[in-house]
């Protein structure tokens, strides 16, 4: 099945590397315009939507919920108008239970300024213009521990991404019927530099101890599940939560 997205508008945040940058680069193939969000890796985002016509990158420090709001103008005036966002953009911070407090929290700030409260504004900034112009949908990438919780040096990644699966089906339940459809990918461990950290940490055999199948999740396994919620086709699962993790953690 060819999934044709031309004529839709997507902003993709973290679209840099790793997930985002796949996911960016998938609905650029279905014909979508992306706004392709940064933080520092400038080079790689331009690179991203370099060739691609109609499509931009956009900076914004999504610690700052301000900058999420302006990030979102940002790319309607870029576009034109929007039809997608994926909330994608995250942080993982180690942080043992035994940290200095202010080390602890400092970490445990950050990643809920940039897990939750960005996609939280994001989310909020899209329902209001997708409610005005037809309705949308929105992709929160989370995590399987959302649902299955992490280790305690995790806590706060854990707890920002269960945040967003309450979110997500906050805006299905409430805004449906203003045409706001919502979805939440849940994946486990997945080969990024994001999760380099914890692989060296915890070793490669850890990761893969639960996993069902003969590799590790890739960007390339979560993607095309994007394309095809993007396309109109799942919007009576919106909703729902997706896991994308071979097997490690089965609901």
């Amino acid at each position: 099945m060819q999934v044709d997205l031309s004529g839709q508008r997507a902003l993709v945040t973290g679209a840099s590397r790793g997930i985002g940058r796949t996911i960016a680069e998938a609905l650029m193939d279905s014909g979508a315009r992306v706004v392709a969000h940064y933080h520092r890796e400038r080079a790689g985002a331009e690179a991203l939507v370099r060739g691609r016509d109609g499509s931009v990158a956009l900076a914004a420090d999504l610690a700052d919920g301000r900058a999420a709001a302006g990030l979102f103008a940002r790319a309607l005036d870029a576009l034109g108008g929007l039809d997608l966002v994926v909330n994608n953009a995250g942080v993982a911070l180690e942080s043992p239970l035994d940290s200095p407090t202010d080390d602890w929290l400092r970490a445990w700030d950050t990643t809920m300024a940039v897990n939750l409260t960005a996609s939280g504004v994001l989310a909020r900034e899209a329902v209001r213009h997708f409610a005005a112009h037809g309705g949308g949908r929105i992709v929160f990438i989370a995590s399987r521990a959302a649902f299955r919780g992490d280790t305690t040096e995790y806590l706060a990644y854990a707890a920002s991404k269960g945040g967003m699966v309450a979110l997500a089906r906050s805006i299905a339940r409430g805004c449906g019927k203003q045409g706001v459809k919502s979805f939440v990918l849940a994946p486990g461990f997945t080969r990024t530099e994001m999760a380099d950290d914890f692989i060296a940490r915890y070793g490669e055999a850890y990761a893969m101890k639960d996993v069902a199948l003969d590799r590790m999740t890739e960007p390339r396994d979560i993607a095309p599940l994007v394309v095809f919620l993007a396309s109109g086709l799942a919007d009576h699962c919106t909703g729902t939560s997706i896991d994308v993790n071979a097997a490690s953690y089965v609901r």
